[in-house]
């Protein structure tokens, strides 16, 4: 416990016994920090305003560090790639997808029946947020504050039809049905607009061992308590096959994924809207392969789970939910 110390005082954190694992907690997110800044380039205000957003509480993290049990290291990772940590974030950079998106570890979304890569006007995180290779998702994180945190960087929470775009590998105009009313009749049409398209992932048809799904619950998970569940997610990157055809990782497993759901055009984040829509938790999550807990494919839309408006504090956390930032370009 003693080496500890010079941290949790730099914190403002008690070493009392009770608080060990919010002390823990805090050391993996500063570690994490230190590598959005490293990796990523993050400058020091910006880095200062994510660091406010996660101090709101102590669960925002890569998981309850008291009971999180990741069933695969960074390094071990690494190792199925043939290299070391930073060898493979470093191979996992794109140099002319940079010069589109302005930043690492960021794709372009397009439609490639009639597009470039360069015609983009959009670009996705390659991987889930804090979006660095081979580092652990952030769950225990509110859709507002998912929302504030791409906001914090300069980037935006997607709309729906995006991440549906990127899961599917071809990104196409946008397809609400406004007129239908609510998000059930809306989700229902839609649903049905893309009943040919069932049973495609980003990965094709689905295959188990692909991707990150092969975790399994802590024993005794009640359903969703901090104490009781683990964020048992993989290093993000860890399955190089698993992306989509635009180079989009871990969309399927893993993390789950909050999204907006715009109920009428002034709430699209694609259309600069900061007011938003309401809450959509998009793809599979970590124990997919062994628990397929709900229907699920690149272009489905989710019943209207623990729904509120994104930008509400009262929006859903849990231990198998994360987010990805979108980026306007041009």
């Amino acid at each position: 416990m003693n080496r500890l110390k010079p941290l949790a005082l730099a914190l403002g954190l008690a070493l009392a016994p009770l608080a060990a694992a919010a002390q823990t907690l805090a050391q993996n997110n500063e570690v994490m920090f230190q590598q959005m800044q490293q990796y990523r380039g993050l400058s020091g205000a910006t880095m200062d305003r994510i660091r406010a957003i996660f101090a709101e509480n102590g669960m925002i993290g890569q998981g309850n560090p008291a009971v999180t049990r990741h069933p695969m290291t960074p390094e071990q990772a690494a190792e199925r790639q043939g290299g070391s940590v930073d060898s493979v974030r470093r191979a996992y950079r794109n140099a002319r997808f940079e010069r589109i998106c302005g930043h690492p570890y960021e794709v372009p979304l397009y439609d490639p029946q009639t597009q470039r890569p360069e015609d983009a006007t959009v670009c996705a995180f390659m991987f889930e947020y804090p979006n660095v290779p081979l580092t652990y998702p952030v769950t225990w994180v509110r859709a507002d504050q998912a929302a504030r945190l791409c906001w914090a960087e300069g980037a935006r929470i997607g709309d729906a039809h995006e991440w549906e775009g990127a899961a599917a590998g071809q990104l196409l105009p946008p397809d609400y049905n406004f007129a239908a009313g609510s998000q059930q009749a809306m989700r229902s049409w839609h649903n049905n607009h893309y009943a040919s398209q069932r049973n495609r992932y980003s990965i094709g048809n689905w295959r188990d061992g692909v991707c990150a799904t092969g975790s399994s619950k802590t024993p005794g998970c009640n359903g969703g308590s901090f104490s009781g569940c683990g964020s048992n997610t993989y290093p993000s990157g860890s399955f190089p096959q698993c992306h989509s055809p635009l180079g989009v990782y871990d969309i399927d497993g893993n993390a789950a994924e909050h999204m907006n759901l715009p109920l009428a055009s002034d709430q699209m984040a694609s259309r600069g809207s900061t007011t938003l829509g309401v809450t959509e938790m998009k793809g599979s999550w970590f124990i997919w392969d062994t628990v397929h807990a709900h229907e699920f494919w690149a272009r489905w839309r989710a019943p209207f789970w623990h729904g509120t408006r994104v930008l509400s504090t009262a929006s859903h956390a849990n231990y198998h939910l994360g987010f990805r930032c979108f980026r306007d370009v041009r």
